[in-house]
């Protein structure tokens, strides 16, 4: 089934506002929309200049890439899917992001490795495969977060979250269509 727009994403915001990016026509890639991703970067705006983000099931790469061109210092994307990473890698390129590094790899597995704590995480997992619960205790549990971390979490409105590790609290939550999303905040 084709997209509307030809399997592009469009940034919205910061100094690539505008710009359209290509993504693979993959099973289970779907970008976070417009909406959304305006509604999280507005949430987002008092943190985003200067952090450190990991963008986890990059996939589109919206997410991670809009956070660069809003001025994130660093940002990770993680994806399993050699067309995704090359496709990555060329909007990285395309765009001159030079703080933006593209990893392939299986994102539950990159988890185990040594840490280095990120400030802000997005996690966007495919909807049927159910990883949101793994990957949020991987997250605490193995020491990827600093202290006060903001985690973005985006699922299908008709599934539950589960159950946050207990020193996150629900920062922001909404809903837009069949997708639910929010942002939780890390507390030690």
């Amino acid at each position: 089934m084709a997209r509307k727009g030809g399997n592009q994403v469009r940034i919205i915001g910061g100094e690539h506002r505008g710009r359209k990016l290509s993504f693979p026509d993959l099973p289970g890639l779907r970008p976070s929309g417009d909406r959304v991703r305006e509604t999280l970067f507005n949430w987002l705006q008092p943190v985003i200049a200067n952090a450190r983000c990991l963008d986890l099931f990059a996939g589109s790469g919206a997410l991670g890439l809009e956070a660069a061109s809003r001025g994130a210092r660093e940002v990770v994307m993680v994806d399993d899917a050699p067309r995704v990473v090359h496709q990555l890698e060329a909007n990285r390129d395309l765009l001159g992001l030079s703080r933006v590094q593209v990893i392939k790899a299986d994102a539950l597995i990159w988890l185990e490795q040594n840490p280095h704590p990120f400030d802000l995480v997005f996690v966007d997992p495919p909807f049927a495969a159910g990883l949101l619960g793994e990957v949020c205790m991987k997250l605490e549990t193995r020491g990827w977060l600093t202290a006060d971390a903001l985690i973005y979490l985006e699922d299908d409105a008709g599934r539950d979250y589960g159950v946050l590790p207990a020193n996150w609290q629900w920062y922001r939550q909404q809903q837009a269509g069949q997708v639910r999303f929010g942002l939780a905040k890390r507390h030690t």
